[in-house]
């Protein structure tokens, strides 16, 4: 095999590990697999990673700073609330659907029998998507769209639907997009 950058064997060895976890029957991945498919030793990838919990953090990492990061744009750019909130929604599920690997992470689904670190971060990562879409709509609230005392239980809806279709997304195997007739669904939950 070429020889490659420590940079670059992280990130493939994180790619990696994404495209295994793409598999839709969804077998728990050992650092053995992950090695084999990458045609290095164990102890290869332990020369970059600590442990199997700093590969995911590390894919946590790509997830977290992706996602926040477009919907930090969209906060910056688009000053009306509804449309900021639809934007981040969009965002939500369509990242799901390009990275079906990183939705299995996302569900928690791939962190089954991993450190409790990582399911603890990704429930973060769920709460950190709630304040943003509260945040959205106290603005469309203060915009005369929707009501102050409403944002709350909304925000707490409209999660609850991206979350259920990540994971409807993930157990059809990745065959029902995310994304399919999404559209009436966030209107209704969006509207006055």
């Amino acid at each position: 095999m070429a020889t490659t950058k420590p940079g670059e064997r992280k990130l493939q060895i994180l790619q990696t590990l994404a495209a295994m976890l793409e598999q839709p029957k969804g077998e728990k991945i050992t650092t053995a697999a992950l090695a084999s498919r990458l045609q290095v030793s164990e102890a290869a990838l332990y020369r970059h990673f600590a442990s199997k919990a700093q590969m995911f953090e590390g894919l946590i990492d790509f997830i977290e700073s992706s996602v926040f990061g477009l919907i930090n744009q969209i906060a910056a750019q688009q000053e009306n609330g509804l449309l900021q909130a639809q934007a981040m929604i969009g965002v939500l599920l369509n990242f799901a659907e390009k990275n079906p690997g990183m939705t299995r992470v996302m569900i928690g689904d791939a962190l089954i029998n991993e450190d409790e670190r990582l399911q603890l971060r990704m429930n973060q990562f769920v709460d950190r998507v709630e304040l943003a879409l509260k945040q959205a709509l106290r603005i469309a609230a203060s915009q005369g769209q929707g009501s102050e005392a409403e944002v709350a239980a909304r925000a707490n809806m409209i999660v609850s639907l991206v979350v259920g279709r990540w994971h409807r997304f993930a157990k059809s195997g990745f065959k029902q997009s995310p994304s399919d007739n999404a559209q009436a669904q966030i209107a209704l939950l969006l509207a006055d």
